[in-house]
């Protein structure tokens, strides 16, 4: 005879038993979403009265900011270009995050990936589009991988702290570049601004059809989607993710630690590179200073405020491209610097270290609570 279920339980308090298999997993995601949350509205209020202290509306900011991010389909249009780049530059950082490395210097990769992509564009001027774009793309990415995979080579083999050793590296390749776009590879007829040849219309990259918007969105969101499937869904994967709760542990267990570092510290250049081969390809026609517009560096905050969750990614870089693409709109009308975008995304990046320190303090997201160990 059956056994009557307990319709008492759920009255009481007390989970059933195919509840108890998911409640736990529930609340550690309930966790992850919800304390990211609150930090990023955390600095949104703490903007707010900084923007009270200079004698400013913090309505009439984020009023503006929702007119010019997402206020219009022209605004969305403005907002995804913007965000396609942040889809790569975040990866830089969340790949790496998920062995335990912080690795901050996707701006140093995505510059030189720009630089790889206008040299190959130049020598193979006349060739079909089908043959320079891929291989754009493979140079570009190449380049963004030697540079953070040497990041983690440096790490693994030297114990060079990554953060910092990514950081400088970063302040190096923007130097490189300048040098290469205003040496060897400088156009002659590049006067005022120093660039490469401008890429034939064979090897521009066009954009998605219905939309205004290049395909190096589409091209971030397929790559957040496969990193999500190689960290979550493959055996790498899951031994990074083992290297990044113990490495120790990883050594014990025989896996290959230094594979993985260098690995994913490249694969995560490889990423930024792409950024730098679209905004080449797609954006600029030719590589030059304007490489360096600080995708890397809000990609930091991309991947943080995501959790480093690819998929989480997607629409947090949607939300911060439209808080930058609100920046010109704020400066005309609020009488604002034009970097008032930035110190706003520096209010919602401490807010979102200080959430660090309150994960496993809420005893409503504790496992235990809802039947997990």
């Amino acid at each position: 005879m059956d056994r009557p279920v307990d319709a008492t339980a759920a009255i009481v308090g007390q989970p059933s038993r195919s509840a108890a298999a998911w409640l736990p997993w529930l609340a550690r995601r309930a966790e992850q979403v919800a304390l990211p949350l609150a930090a990023l509205l955390a600095g949104l209020a703490s903007f707010g009265l900084f923007l009270l202290i200079l004698g400013k509306s913090p309505a009439e900011f984020y009023g503006l900011v929702y007119k010019a991010g997402f206020g219009s389909g022209f605004s969305w249009h403005n907002t995804l270009s913007r965000a396609a780049p942040l889809l790569l530059a975040a990866l830089c950082v969340a790949l790496p995050a998920r062995l335990g490395l912080i690795v901050i210097g996707g701006e140093g990769a995505i510059v030189l990936g720009g630089v790889a992509a206008g040299a190959f564009a130049v020598a193979l001027q006349g060739t079909p589009g089908a043959v320079a774009l891929p291989a754009m793309a493979l140079g570009a990415a190449a380049a963004g991988a030697a540079w953070i995979g040497l990041v983690g080579l440096m790490r693994h083999r030297r114990g060079v702290n990554e953060t910092i050793a990514s950081l400088l590296m970063a302040y190096i390749a923007i130097a490189l570049m300048n040098h290469l776009v205003e040496g060897p590879l400088r156009d002659p007829g590049s006067l005022n601004k120093p660039s490469t040849a401008p890429l034939e219309a064979a090897h521009r990259i066009g954009n998605i059809p219905g939309m205004d918007v290049h395909w190096g969105l589409a091209a971030g969101v397929l790559a957040c989607l496969a990193s999500w499937v190689l960290i979550e869904r493959t055996r790498w994967g899951f031994a990074a993710r083992i290297v990044g709760g113990n490495v120790r542990a990883a050594q014990v267990q025989g896996l290959p630690v230094g594979a993985l570092v260098v690995g994913f510290t490249a694969l995560a250049g490889a990423c930024a590179g792409l950024a730098g081969m679209f905004e080449v390809a797609a954006v600029h026609g030719a590589a030059n200073a304007s490489l360096a517009a600080g995708f890397g560096y809000t990609g930091i905050l991309v991947a943080f405020l995501a959790r480093h969750n690819p998929l989480a990614i997607i629409p947090v870089a949607i939300l911060l491209a439209g808080f930058e693409a609100a920046s010109g709109l704020v400066q005309r009308r609020m009488d604002l610097p034009d970097a008032t975008v930035l110190v706003l995304q520096g209010f919602v990046f401490i807010a979102i270290l200080l959430s660090e320190t309150l994960y496993g303090r809420f005893r409503l997201f504790a496992p235990e609570r809802w039947g997990g160990r």
